[in-house]
């Protein structure tokens, strides 16, 4: 049985690679956290919607995206 050896791989929603950067990962988390936030674009734009409102929805649904997994490190 042969085991194919490859440069990176995404185990647990984190990058691995050969040589151990993380700047793979950060570019990741960053991307991640746009898309996230321009889906909810019209939403922060509204005029309708309170400040505290898109605060509160900033901190439930756009900064997780971003920093999750980054506590458990390396």
């Amino acid at each position: 049985m042969k085991i194919e050896e490859v440069n990176s791989a995404i185990y647990l929603r984190l990058i691995m690679n050969a040589d151990n950067v993380i700047e793979e990962e950060i570019k990741e988390k960053i991307a991640a956290g746009n898309r996230s936030f321009f889906a909810n674009k019209k939403t922060f734009q509204s005029k309708l919607i309170t400040r505290k409102t898109k605060e509160r929805l900033y901190h439930t649904v756009i900064r997780p995206v971003v920093v999750y997994g980054s506590e458990c490190g390396y």
